[in-house]
């Protein structure tokens, strides 16, 4: 019988990956009014706004020796998944797409479960069994079959796109390192201190960088419309807030690479957020890659728990 623990954990995934999907759709309106650097720090920044009376709330709640006691070794390492991961993950896409094809992009996009794996084996000493190089395998096929990726467009050698394509890269791995170097902090903070902390280096990293690329987003304010603040704060809310905390919690129970595995789960989630919200086309194809995804995440979360807990068969005597 499967473990109610894993199957709960895959389906939290699956809500992260889903709320991680809106963030094209939601983007793509908020950004009627303003940049894409603005329409990244002002979410994170009410995100971080929210989080502070929480993480306060919850330091008070913990016993006074679950406290962790932040070190300056401890703050560096903030410093490094805000600035290293999601400050390179955000801006880096963003300039990326300036200067590639969107095509270029979504398969690039499939190298982050790949990258988490890589920085998991040399970070965090975890290994790839037979079950995890299968469900990759499966992850793969169902999400080239339904990511939309065109083909014929595709160009990934052209010295026009070198710069584009290397940044988008860059952006992959910025991810990649935050989800994995997070999972060491996580031993000594809850994910809720975790997302604050490391947030804290965002926002003063990406104000300062919106107020030089952008600075006419701050005067534009009191004109954003009601459609644009919504946008704003379903960003801030579930694609800076939520989700995060939710991956952060399960990435306390599941390695790096048994998560990472789930964001595979985004282009086909992003496909039918597309078709409900915009009325694009879904497939039968986009249908079947997605099924074929959700079952990679499947066996790698949920199955692989259930055979290591299996007794070991003794050989007879």
């Amino acid at each position: 019988m499967f473990s109610a623990e894993r199957l709960r954990d895959w389906i939290l995934l699956l809500l992260c990956n889903l709320m991680w999907a809106s963030q094209f759709v939601l983007v793509k309106i908020v950004q009627e009014q303003m940049g894409p650097v603005a329409a990244t720090s002002f979410p994170m920044l009410i995100a971080t706004l929210l989080l502070v009376p929480i993480v306060r709330w919850e330091a008070r709640s913990l016993p006074i020796q679950n406290r962790a006691q932040g070190s300056a070794r401890d703050w560096l390492q903030f410093m490094l998944i805000g600035v290293l991961g999601q400050v390179v993950a955000q801006l880096f896409i963003t300039w990326g797409l300036r200067f590639s094809l969107a095509s270029n992009a979504a398969l690039l996009m499939l190298a982050l479960p790949i990258a988490t794996t890589v920085m998991a084996y040399f970070l965090l000493g975890e290994i790839m069994s037979p079950v995890r190089w299968l469900s990759f395998a499966l992850a793969v096929a169902g999400v080239v079959e339904c990511s939309g990726v065109d083909w014929k467009e595709l160009n990934l050698t052209s010295k026009s796109y070198l710069i584009g394509n290397t940044l988008i890269f860059i952006s992959v791995c910025g991810s990649a390192f935050y989800n994995v170097y997070s999972k060491k902090l996580l031993e000594r903070y809850t994910p809720l201190q975790v997302l604050l902390y490391s947030y804290y280096f965002v926002i003063a990293f990406l104000i300062p960088i919106t107020l030089y690329v952008e600075p006419g987003a701050f005067h534009q304010i009191p004109s954003y419309t009601a459609k644009t603040w919504l946008g704003i704060a379903l960003l801030a809310v579930f694609q800076y807030f939520l989700s995060m905390v939710i991956f952060l919690t399960v990435l306390t129970r599941l390695d790096a690479t048994q998560a990472s595995l789930s964001n595979y789960m985004i282009p086909f989630f992003g496909l039918v957020i597309a078709a409900v919200v915009l009325h694009e086309r879904l497939t039968l194809p986009m249908i079947l890659g997605g099924t074929l995804v959700l079952l990679s995440t499947l066996l790698i979360t949920v199955y692989e728990e259930h055979r290591n807990r299996q007794p070991a068969t003794l050989p007879a005597p």
